[in-house]
């Protein structure tokens, strides 16, 4: 973390903004906010090993060990069920749903 972002140590809930490294926001500017801040949560492999499987995958594939955590909704309330993610992901464009253990791809 503190390779990518202005600070050191656990940040395990999403609630702040620090400061992304100068040289780094080019390599993630969806996550950079346009003060130059992004908002952090850290994942560890005792709290989330899944998660952060995922993480090490991605960072495997491009480089970076960051992924984008947003909200899955597109315009109603965030998703909450499978029926729900289901339906979010038949009427948008994504190309992967991933529940639990199943990938669907378009």
């Amino acid at each position: 973390m503190p390779e990518w972002f202005e600070t050191d140590g656990d940040v395990p809930f999403m609630m702040q903004v620090f400061p992304i490294r100068a040289e780094k926001r080019a390599e993630i500017p969806a996550v950079t906010h346009v003060d130059g801040t992004g908002r952090l949560q850290t994942v560890t492999w005792a709290g989330n090993p899944r998660y952060a499987r995922l993480i090490q995958a991605f960072r495997d594939l491009t480089g970076v060990p960051i992924v984008l955590n947003t909200s899955f909704n597109e315009n109603e309330p965030v998703v909450c069920k499978p029926e729900e993610a289901i339906d979010c992901f038949l009427r948008t464009k994504m190309d992967v749903l991933v529940l639990g253990d199943t990938f669907i791809e378009r």
